[in-house]
């Protein structure tokens, strides 16, 4: 399993039609093969800033299988207006406990 990571910086004053798209952009992603599930956890410390975790089988269910899918422009439609600045994703494989 490998974990998806980004931090998203969600422009000023947009969060509640961040909050919305994402409920509709979260079908997508959930539609997708190799897809297991993710969340979306809002920062209590800085607001407008959120994390979104991603678990998936293979690293290559998203970086191929999603952002190379016409699925992922209808992702990218919903939500990457929202950035800024744009997040940065990183990918992480559990250590302990196994």
């Amino acid at each position: 399993m490998i974990l998806e990571a980004a931090m998203l910086q969600v422009r000023e004053g947009m969060e509640p039609k961040f909050e919305q798209a994402f409920i509709d952009a979260s079908r997508i992603i959930a539609s997708m093969e190799g897809y297991i599930d993710h969340e979306l956890q809002s920062c209590l410390e800085a607001k407008g800033k959120y994390l979104l975790l991603v678990r998936w089988k293979e690293l290559e269910d998203h970086t191929i299988g999603f952002r190379q899918s016409a699925e992922y422009e209808q992702w990218k439609k919903l939500l990457h207006h929202f950035y800024d600045p744009f997040p940065t994703v990183e990918h992480f494989t559990k250590v302990y406990p196994r």
